[in-house]
Protein backbone atom coordinates (compact mmCIF):
# COMPACT_ATOMS: atom_id res chain seq x y z
CA UNK A 1 0.00 0.00 0.00
CA UNK A 2 1.29 3.38 -0.82
CA UNK A 3 2.81 5.79 1.76
CA UNK A 4 -0.07 8.49 1.42
CA UNK A 5 -3.23 5.65 0.87
CA UNK A 6 -2.24 4.20 4.47
CA UNK A 7 -2.47 8.17 5.51
CA UNK A 8 -5.46 8.47 3.85
CA UNK A 9 -8.20 10.49 6.44
CA UNK A 10 -11.08 8.82 7.62
CA UNK A 11 -13.02 11.97 8.24
CA UNK A 12 -13.57 14.01 4.92
CA UNK A 13 -17.03 15.15 6.21
CA UNK A 14 -15.92 15.99 9.90
CA UNK A 15 -16.65 19.39 9.52
CA UNK A 16 -20.54 18.28 9.27
CA UNK A 17 -20.41 17.50 12.65
CA UNK A 18 -18.43 20.14 14.30
CA UNK A 19 -19.78 22.58 16.98
CA UNK A 20 -20.53 25.87 15.08
CA UNK A 21 -21.60 27.40 18.52
CA UNK A 22 -20.76 27.60 22.02
CA UNK A 23 -22.18 24.63 23.97
CA UNK A 24 -25.71 25.03 25.70
CA UNK A 25 -26.56 22.92 28.06
CA UNK A 26 -30.28 20.89 27.09
CA UNK A 27 -31.81 22.25 30.46
CA UNK A 28 -31.00 25.88 29.45
CA UNK A 29 -32.43 25.45 25.35
CA UNK A 30 -35.79 26.47 25.09
CA UNK A 31 -37.03 23.80 22.62
CA UNK A 32 -36.39 21.42 25.10
CA UNK A 33 -38.37 22.47 28.26
CA UNK A 34 -41.21 20.01 27.19
CA UNK A 35 -38.67 17.40 28.50
CA UNK A 36 -38.39 16.36 32.12
CA UNK A 37 -34.92 15.04 32.67
CA UNK A 38 -34.93 11.84 34.48
CA UNK A 39 -31.65 11.69 36.76
CA UNK A 40 -29.44 8.64 37.08
CA UNK A 41 -30.82 6.97 39.96
CA UNK A 42 -27.53 5.60 41.87
CA UNK A 43 -29.02 4.84 45.06
CA UNK A 44 -28.63 6.31 48.48
CA UNK A 45 -24.89 5.26 49.42
CA UNK A 46 -23.44 4.57 45.91
CA UNK A 47 -19.98 2.36 46.62
CA UNK A 48 -18.12 4.68 43.89
CA UNK A 49 -20.18 7.45 42.90
CA UNK A 50 -18.53 8.74 38.67
CA UNK A 51 -17.63 12.20 39.10
CA UNK A 52 -19.81 12.92 35.29
CA UNK A 53 -19.10 16.11 34.12
CA UNK A 54 -21.85 18.81 34.11
CA UNK A 55 -22.49 18.22 30.47
CA UNK A 56 -22.14 14.70 30.91
CA UNK A 57 -24.96 14.61 33.32
CA UNK A 58 -27.17 17.06 31.55
CA UNK A 59 -27.13 14.99 27.94
CA UNK A 60 -27.99 11.80 29.29
CA UNK A 61 -30.51 12.64 31.96
CA UNK A 62 -32.18 13.63 28.89
CA UNK A 63 -31.56 11.33 26.47
CA UNK A 64 -33.29 8.79 29.23
CA UNK A 65 -35.83 10.69 29.07
CA UNK A 66 -36.64 10.63 25.22
CA UNK A 67 -36.05 6.76 25.73
CA UNK A 68 -38.38 6.29 28.23
CA UNK A 69 -41.12 8.64 26.05
CA UNK A 70 -40.49 6.41 22.90
CA UNK A 71 -39.85 10.25 21.32
CA UNK A 72 -39.14 9.41 17.49
CA UNK A 73 -37.87 13.34 16.59
CA UNK A 74 -35.08 15.43 14.97
CA UNK A 75 -33.95 16.59 18.55
CA UNK A 76 -33.74 13.04 19.73
CA UNK A 77 -31.49 12.33 16.84
CA UNK A 78 -29.44 15.24 17.30
CA UNK A 79 -29.31 14.04 21.20
CA UNK A 80 -27.74 10.70 20.83
CA UNK A 81 -24.99 12.74 18.29
CA UNK A 82 -24.04 14.51 21.36
CA UNK A 83 -24.38 10.93 23.64
CA UNK A 84 -22.21 9.42 21.01
CA UNK A 85 -19.29 11.90 21.31
CA UNK A 86 -19.16 11.69 24.76
CA UNK A 87 -19.47 7.93 25.03
CA UNK A 88 -19.38 6.13 21.87
CA UNK A 89 -19.72 2.74 23.65
CA UNK A 90 -22.89 2.87 25.09
CA UNK A 91 -24.69 0.46 23.41
CA UNK A 92 -28.30 1.86 24.17
CA UNK A 93 -27.38 4.79 22.31
CA UNK A 94 -26.64 3.44 19.29
CA UNK A 95 -29.42 0.97 19.14
CA UNK A 96 -31.95 3.52 20.00
CA UNK A 97 -30.37 6.01 17.29
CA UNK A 98 -31.15 2.83 14.70
CA UNK A 99 -34.47 3.53 15.42
CA UNK A 100 -34.86 6.85 14.74
CA UNK A 101 -32.67 5.94 11.57
CA UNK A 102 -35.54 4.09 10.79
CA UNK A 103 -38.60 6.18 12.30
CA UNK A 104 -37.47 8.91 10.89
CA UNK A 105 -36.17 7.66 7.48
CA UNK A 106 -32.77 9.57 7.93
CA UNK A 107 -30.18 9.32 4.56
CA UNK A 108 -27.92 6.13 5.84
CA UNK A 109 -25.07 7.02 3.24
CA UNK A 110 -24.92 10.13 5.64
CA UNK A 111 -25.09 7.69 8.54
CA UNK A 112 -21.85 5.82 7.67
CA UNK A 113 -20.04 8.76 7.31
CA UNK A 114 -20.76 9.57 10.96
CA UNK A 115 -20.29 6.49 12.19
CA UNK A 116 -16.42 7.14 9.93
CA UNK A 117 -15.63 9.55 12.19
CA UNK A 118 -16.49 7.82 15.64
CA UNK A 119 -14.12 4.70 14.07
CA UNK A 120 -11.46 7.40 13.49
CA UNK A 121 -11.39 8.12 17.07
CA UNK A 122 -12.17 4.90 18.40
CA UNK A 123 -11.03 1.99 16.11
CA UNK A 124 -11.31 -0.61 18.84
CA UNK A 125 -14.66 -0.19 19.81
CA UNK A 126 -17.17 -3.25 19.78
CA UNK A 127 -20.25 -0.81 19.42
CA UNK A 128 -19.84 1.48 16.37
CA UNK A 129 -18.18 -1.32 14.37
CA UNK A 130 -21.53 -3.40 15.02
CA UNK A 131 -23.47 -0.47 14.19
CA UNK A 132 -21.69 -0.13 10.90
CA UNK A 133 -22.43 -3.76 10.05
CA UNK A 134 -26.27 -2.65 10.46
CA UNK A 135 -26.08 0.12 8.41
CA UNK A 136 -24.58 -1.99 5.39
CA UNK A 137 -27.13 -4.54 5.86
CA UNK A 138 -29.63 -1.99 5.34
CA UNK A 139 -27.99 -0.58 2.32
CA UNK A 140 -27.04 -4.26 1.37
CA UNK A 141 -23.71 -1.95 -0.08
CA UNK A 142 -20.19 -3.17 0.92
CA UNK A 143 -18.34 -1.00 -1.40
CA UNK A 144 -17.04 0.90 0.90
CA UNK A 145 -16.10 -1.65 3.44
CA UNK A 146 -13.21 -3.17 2.38
CA UNK A 147 -11.39 -0.04 1.87
CA UNK A 148 -12.31 1.40 5.34
CA UNK A 149 -10.81 -1.85 6.96
CA UNK A 150 -7.94 -1.56 4.69
CA UNK A 151 -6.99 1.79 6.18
CA UNK A 152 -7.54 0.99 9.65
CA UNK A 153 -5.36 -1.77 9.27
CA UNK A 154 -2.57 0.58 8.13
CA UNK A 155 -2.87 2.29 11.06
CA UNK A 156 -2.68 -0.91 13.34
CA UNK A 157 -2.55 -4.06 11.50
CA UNK A 158 -3.94 -6.36 14.21
CA UNK A 159 -6.93 -4.58 15.11
CA UNK A 160 -9.14 -7.13 15.61
CA UNK A 161 -12.54 -4.91 14.97
CA UNK A 162 -11.62 -4.55 11.95
CA UNK A 163 -10.58 -7.92 10.76
CA UNK A 164 -14.09 -9.32 12.55
CA UNK A 165 -15.72 -6.69 10.28
CA UNK A 166 -13.64 -7.32 6.92
CA UNK A 167 -14.18 -11.00 7.19
CA UNK A 168 -17.69 -10.52 7.69
CA UNK A 169 -18.05 -8.46 4.40
CA UNK A 170 -15.90 -10.80 2.68
CA UNK A 171 -17.98 -13.93 3.36
CA UNK A 172 -21.52 -12.38 3.30
CA UNK A 173 -20.92 -10.32 0.23
CA UNK A 174 -18.63 -12.95 -1.59
CA UNK A 175 -15.75 -10.29 -2.40
CA UNK A 176 -12.85 -12.89 -2.06
CA UNK A 177 -11.56 -11.87 -5.47
CA UNK A 178 -8.53 -9.97 -4.64
CA UNK A 179 -8.25 -11.09 -0.78
CA UNK A 180 -4.76 -13.38 -1.05
CA UNK A 181 -2.77 -10.27 -2.80
CA UNK A 182 -3.77 -7.74 0.49
CA UNK A 183 -2.47 -10.51 2.78
CA UNK A 184 0.40 -10.92 0.84
CA UNK A 185 0.93 -7.22 0.88
CA UNK A 186 0.81 -7.13 4.56
CA UNK A 187 2.79 -10.10 5.15
CA UNK A 188 5.31 -8.04 3.34
CA UNK A 189 5.10 -5.74 5.35
CA UNK A 190 5.53 -7.65 8.42
CA UNK A 191 5.91 -11.38 7.98
CA UNK A 192 4.87 -11.61 12.01
CA UNK A 193 1.50 -10.66 11.56
CA UNK A 194 -0.49 -13.37 12.65
CA UNK A 195 -4.20 -11.38 11.96
CA UNK A 196 -2.58 -11.53 8.11
CA UNK A 197 -1.58 -15.27 8.24
CA UNK A 198 -5.26 -16.02 10.09
CA UNK A 199 -6.59 -14.30 7.39
CA UNK A 200 -4.61 -16.05 4.63
CA UNK A 201 -6.44 -19.13 6.22
CA UNK A 202 -9.50 -18.20 6.49
CA UNK A 203 -9.71 -16.87 2.64
CA UNK A 204 -8.78 -20.20 1.43
CA UNK A 205 -10.96 -22.55 3.90
CA UNK A 206 -13.69 -19.63 2.82
CA UNK A 207 -12.96 -20.70 -1.26
CA UNK A 208 -11.07 -23.34 -2.59
CA UNK A 209 -10.61 -25.20 0.46
CA UNK A 210 -7.82 -27.18 1.27
CA UNK A 211 -7.31 -29.49 -2.13
CA UNK A 212 -4.42 -31.48 -2.63
CA UNK A 213 -2.76 -28.31 -4.53
CA UNK A 214 -3.60 -25.55 -2.44
CA UNK A 215 -1.99 -27.59 0.75
CA UNK A 216 1.14 -27.79 -1.62
CA UNK A 217 1.32 -23.96 -3.02
CA UNK A 218 0.43 -23.04 0.94
CA UNK A 219 3.43 -25.18 2.02
CA UNK A 220 5.85 -24.43 -0.11
CA UNK A 221 5.11 -20.38 0.40
CA UNK A 222 5.21 -21.06 4.24
CA UNK A 223 8.48 -22.83 3.99
CA UNK A 224 9.63 -20.20 1.75
CA UNK A 225 9.17 -17.87 4.74
CA UNK A 226 10.19 -20.08 7.39
CA UNK A 227 13.42 -20.42 5.29
CA UNK A 228 14.32 -16.42 5.89
CA UNK A 229 12.80 -16.18 9.10
CA UNK A 230 12.44 -19.12 11.74
CA UNK A 231 11.82 -17.49 14.47
CA UNK A 232 8.51 -16.53 13.29
CA UNK A 233 5.94 -18.23 15.83
CA UNK A 234 2.82 -17.51 13.20
CA UNK A 235 4.09 -18.82 10.58
CA UNK A 236 4.50 -22.31 12.14
CA UNK A 237 1.52 -21.96 13.88
CA UNK A 238 0.02 -22.04 9.92
CA UNK A 239 2.07 -24.61 9.04
CA UNK A 240 0.58 -26.96 11.42
CA UNK A 241 -2.92 -25.44 10.63
CA UNK A 242 -2.28 -26.48 6.97
CA UNK A 243 -0.64 -29.71 7.60
CA UNK A 244 -4.28 -30.64 9.46
CA UNK A 245 -5.87 -31.00 5.56
CA UNK A 246 -3.38 -33.36 4.56
CA UNK A 247 -3.76 -36.76 4.77
CA UNK A 248 -0.43 -37.56 5.85
CA UNK A 249 -0.39 -34.85 8.98
CA UNK A 250 2.87 -33.62 10.19
CA UNK A 251 4.59 -36.18 8.41
CA UNK A 252 5.50 -37.28 4.61
CA UNK A 253 5.21 -34.09 2.36
CA UNK A 254 8.05 -33.64 0.55
CA UNK A 255 7.87 -29.70 1.19
CA UNK A 256 7.86 -30.57 4.80
CA UNK A 257 10.47 -33.01 4.71
CA UNK A 258 12.47 -30.20 2.44
CA UNK A 259 12.33 -27.71 5.13
CA UNK A 260 13.33 -30.32 7.99
CA UNK A 261 16.52 -31.32 6.29
CA UNK A 262 17.12 -27.65 5.68
CA UNK A 263 16.68 -26.10 9.27
CA UNK A 264 18.54 -29.36 10.43
CA UNK A 265 21.78 -28.38 8.42
CA UNK A 266 21.64 -24.94 9.26
CA UNK A 267 21.34 -26.14 13.12
CA UNK A 268 18.42 -24.54 13.49
CA UNK A 269 17.86 -24.43 17.65
CA UNK A 270 14.39 -22.30 17.91
CA UNK A 271 11.68 -23.27 20.02
CA UNK A 272 8.53 -23.13 17.65
CA UNK A 273 11.03 -25.76 15.08
CA UNK A 274 12.18 -28.52 17.69
CA UNK A 275 8.55 -28.22 19.29
CA UNK A 276 7.39 -29.35 15.86
CA UNK A 277 10.04 -32.16 15.60
CA UNK A 278 8.61 -33.91 19.09
CA UNK A 279 5.23 -33.63 17.67
CA UNK A 280 6.30 -34.89 14.38
CA UNK A 281 7.75 -37.50 16.43
CA UNK A 282 4.95 -38.49 18.37
CA UNK A 283 2.96 -38.52 15.49
CA UNK A 284 5.02 -41.16 14.10
CA UNK A 285 4.91 -42.96 16.99
CA UNK A 286 1.05 -42.77 17.25
CA UNK A 287 0.98 -44.68 13.93
CA UNK A 288 3.32 -47.38 14.48
CA UNK A 289 4.24 -48.53 18.40
CA UNK A 290 7.33 -50.29 17.43
CA UNK A 291 9.18 -47.11 16.01
CA UNK A 292 8.99 -45.50 19.89
CA UNK A 293 11.98 -47.02 20.83
CA UNK A 294 14.50 -45.16 18.46
CA UNK A 295 11.81 -41.98 18.72
CA UNK A 296 11.34 -41.79 22.14
CA UNK A 297 14.89 -41.21 22.77
CA UNK A 298 15.23 -38.48 20.43
CA UNK A 299 12.39 -36.58 21.54
CA UNK A 300 13.19 -36.98 24.59
CA UNK A 301 16.35 -35.71 23.96
CA UNK A 302 15.18 -32.35 21.96
CA UNK A 303 12.56 -31.91 25.20
CA UNK A 304 15.49 -31.54 27.49
CA UNK A 305 17.61 -29.59 25.73
CA UNK A 306 14.32 -27.41 25.61
CA UNK A 307 13.93 -27.41 29.07
CA UNK A 308 17.35 -26.71 30.35
CA UNK A 309 19.46 -24.06 27.06
CA UNK A 310 16.93 -23.22 24.63
CA UNK A 311 13.76 -22.33 26.60
CA UNK A 312 14.31 -22.78 29.98
CA UNK A 313 11.89 -20.23 30.74
CA UNK A 314 8.81 -22.84 29.56
CA UNK A 315 11.20 -25.34 31.83
CA UNK A 316 8.23 -27.24 33.31
CA UNK A 317 6.11 -27.50 30.22
CA UNK A 318 8.85 -29.02 28.38
CA UNK A 319 9.18 -31.32 31.04
CA UNK A 320 5.95 -32.27 31.31
CA UNK A 321 5.82 -33.25 27.65
CA UNK A 322 9.04 -35.53 28.37
CA UNK A 323 6.88 -37.15 31.11
CA UNK A 324 3.64 -37.42 29.22
CA UNK A 325 5.30 -39.31 26.37
CA UNK A 326 6.84 -41.39 28.12
CA UNK A 327 4.14 -42.67 30.00
CA UNK A 328 2.49 -42.94 26.59
CA UNK A 329 5.55 -44.77 24.79
CA UNK A 330 7.72 -47.04 27.63
CA UNK A 331 6.95 -50.79 27.09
Amino acid sequence: MAENEAKESLSDSSDDFADQEPWVLYRDRPEWKDVKPIELNEGPFPVVAIAYSDRFRDIFNYFRAVVMNNEISERAFQLTSDALDLNPANYTVWQYRRTLLKGLDRSLPKELLFVRRIIEDHPKNYQVWHHRRVLVEWLNDPSSELRLTEIILAQDAKNYHAWQHRQWVLDTFKLFDHELEFVERLLDDDVRNNSAWNQRFFVIKQTSGFTEEIISRELTYTASSLKKTCHNESAWNYLRGVLSHHPTGLNGHPVVEELCESLETNHCDVPFYMAFLVDRMEEMMQANASTSKVLLPKADEVLQSLATKIDPIRREYWLFLSRYLNSQFTN
